[in-house]
């Protein structure tokens, strides 16, 4: 069941993206650091105009924000694990509940509402076994939680947190 809200989209104060406007969202992505000069010179445009570009960008909703990508395993975070969660109930206020609760749970990295069996899927980090545990216990018990399935990741095969860009294909003004 979907929620009236996933159909809600901010379309009509987005502006199209032509060419320019996509390898700036490219660049960003690969290096959200990099000099306005820098993204100029790569997408070749001169510095003024790729920076009004890049704002019409941020407030247009393209770009969300900017953040370090950190490496949990080297800070000392060595499970990552996914919980499949089957709720009693998907009354919308039931989903609100759960979303709130998953929301408070800092080992919770993302959650995504599911079509078909599962309900949700959460992304979890914690930097251990017992703490990822203690957190399904919580998580079991939390309100209008049927049942959760867990799985402990092996590896990671690909992490590619970024928006296929490449793929957009250039929408006439």
């Amino acid at each position: 069941m979907f929620r009236k809200q996933l159909f809600h989209c901010k379309i009509a104060n987005m502006r199209r993206l032509d060419t320019i406007d996509r390898n700036i969202l490219r660049e960003l992505q690969h290096d959200g650091r990099i000099t306005n000069v820098e993204l100029a010179r790569r997408v070749g445009i001169s510095a003024p105009p790729c920076l009004r570009r890049v704002r019409s960008l941020e407030e247009a909703g393209y770009i969300k924000g900017y953040r370090a990508l950190l490496d949990e395993k080297a800070l000392g975070c060595e499970v990552t694990a996914f919980a499949m969660v089957h709720l009693t109930s998907q009354a919308e206020a039931d989903l609100e509940a759960f979303e709130a609760f998953v929301r408070r749970e800092p080992l919770v990295r993302e959650c995504w509402m599911l079509s078909g069996e599962i309900d949700f899927v959460l992304k979890c980090v914690a930097p251990n076994l017992a703490r990822f545990q203690a957190f399904v216990t919580d998580l079991t018990a939390a309100p209008h939680v049927r049942n959760v399935k867990t799985s402990l990741t092996l590896r990671n095969s690909k992490d590619a947190p970024m928006v296929p860009v490449e793929l957009l294909r250039a929408v006439p003004a």
